[in-house]
This record gives structure tokens, sequence and C-alpha cells, in this order.
């Protein structure tokens, strides 16, 4: 009776470490694979536009991040150089659905390298905001990227998170992506104000930041650059470390052994990694495609 007995105890307890650690596993944020997703079309050897499609990433990207939405001055949306509702990307929001439904996030990024939309939200929020909040419900996006490469106040940055949480509530992903530079401290360049300033005020209401670690403002050839945005106090858990996938794409490209080498460090460093961003899909160097450069970070972490 007494061996029994002990036998069940132990099956008990065996039964509970599974369970707690299971919940521990659980309750552990993943580590985020982001693929940024640009180039919708390329041209091909005969001449004729050739759709890339972004199914290949699923079961590896966390997230996939739509760029660039362009609020223009004559009060315009456009998706790159069109509208979002132009036929050219009817294949694209059918893909984004797929991809949605089987657990990825889609967020669409605002701003980047083709400025004016924030210099038109400082100048009219009124008229230029619910262009933005209005997109992003008919798309029915999960989120939104904020990529300031012009200048924008602290205030208004505030303003505009404030807004978006308000509107979209609690689920809904509000991520920047400033220069790495800008999370260490060394630099202002994403809008001119200090990021320290703005996660202590309301990082709360951010859900994470897409660090630029390339074209001059950082970089993963080691894990130097992403521990200085760490010891200037920003949590590991809400830094996504972003490189260039193709050296194509800019300065700062890492070589895959490498690459590897340094987010392995990170996640062994910080159990809390917040995880890659590649920039950009469609010509990300791979052995077996595009989406095989994600599935090496994914497997790197």
């Amino acid at each position: 009776m007494l061996r029994r007995a002990l036998i069940v105890l132990s099956a008990l307890l065996l039964a509970l470490a599974t369970a707690t650690g299971a919940a521990s596993a659980a309750s552990q944020p993943p580590h985020r694979v982001v693929a940024y997703y640009q180039t919708q079309y390329v041209t091909a050897a005969d001449g004729t536009q050739q759709y890339v499609s972004p199914l290949p990433l699923k079961g590896i990207a966390t997230d996939i991040d739509l760029a660039a939405l362009h609020l223009n001055a004559d009060g315009s949306v456009h998706l790159n150089d069109d509208p979002p509702s132009a036929a050219k990307f009817r294949p694209m929001w059918a893909d984004l659905a797929k991809l949605q439904h089987s657990g990825i996030r889609v967020e669409m990024m605002l701003g980047g390298a083709g400025v004016g939309s924030f210099a038109n939200l400082h100048a009219d929020f009124g008229k230029f905001y619910p262009l933005l909040r209005d997109t992003l419900r008919k798309y029915h996006l999960n989120g939104i990227d904020i990529d300031i490469e012009e200048s924008f106040s602290l205030a208004d940055t505030e303003h505009l998170i404030r807004q978006l949480r308000q509107d979209f509530g609690a689920h809904f992903v509000i991520a920047m992506a400033p220069v790495a530079s800008d999370l260490s401290g060394e630099s202002n360049f994403s809008g001119g104000f200090d990021y320290a300033t703005l996660d202590q005020q309301i990082g709360s209401k951010i859900s994470w930041y897409n660090a630029q670690f390339y074209c001059g403002w950082g970089n993963l050839r080691s894990t130097a650059d992403y521990n200085s945005v760490v010891d200037h106090g920003f949590s590991p858990a809400r830094v996504v470390a972003g490189t260039v996938t193709n050296p194509a794409n800019c300065t700062g490209y890492v070589d895959p052994t490498t690459l590897q080498q340094t987010i392995s460090a990170l996640s062994t460093q910080y159990a809390d990694f917040g995880g890659v961003a590649g920039w950009e899909y469609f010509n990300s160097l791979g052995p077996d495609g595009p989406q095989s450069w994600y599935a090496a970070a994914k497997s790197a972490m």
C-alpha cells in the first residue's frame, strides 16, 4: 500500500511540475520574427510585373510589417505609390488575410523614407489622423509601425500614440521603428526627440521597438550595439533587433553565420529577447528563398 501511494504521489508531483513548466513557458512571450514587406512586385526578365507573395512566411514570421503608408498633402492615402484599394494589391490583401487567419499579425508601417505624413499630422491632426485610422480599420490591420524619419516632436508623437491606443484598444500593436542609436541615447534622428523620455512617459502604450541596427545607426555583427540600448534603460523584451536581409538594401548587412551567432548570443543573454526584424522580404538572401532568411533567424533564437 505504501509503495502504491508513493507511486501515485510521484506521478502527481511530476504532473504538477510539467503543468507548472508549461504555464511558465506559455507566459514567456515568443521571440518575434518581423518581416518587412514593402516590395509587392518585381520586374521579371521579360519585363512583366511578378507578384511577390508573403505566404511562404506562414509558420515562420510572427509579424508582417506592410510598408509603407503615406498620408499625402492633398488628402489622399497611398501604399507606396498607389492607393491601398488599387487592383494590384488585391492578391496581397487576400494573402495577408490568410496569414492573419493562421495567427500571424499584420502591421502597417507609417512613414519611413517617404517623408510628409508626420508633417501633415503635425499641421492638421484633425484632417490627417482620421485618414490613418480609417485605413487601419478598413484593411483589418493588427497594428501600426511608426517609422519617423522627419521632424515630429515628442508632444506630437505622444498625441498620436495616445489617440491610436484609445481608438484601437489594448490588443492593437503600436510599434515604433527608431534607429538603434536613438535608443542608446547617441542620436535623435527619428523625429528629433529623446526616446528614453518617450518611453518613460508613455512606454506602457508602446508595444515594442523595431530598432534599425543598419544604415550606419548600429549593427548586429556583435551584441555590443544591442547591449548599449539595454544599458540605456530599454527592456530587451521590447526591443526587436532589425537588420538588412541583403547588402543591396542598405549598409550594415551581416553575413548569415555572424548574424546567427549574434542572435543566439542575445537569446542566451536575455531570456526575454524581443526578436529579429528583417528589411526586407522580397530580396532576402537565403538558400531556399527569401523566407529562409527569417527561418534561420527564428532557428537561431
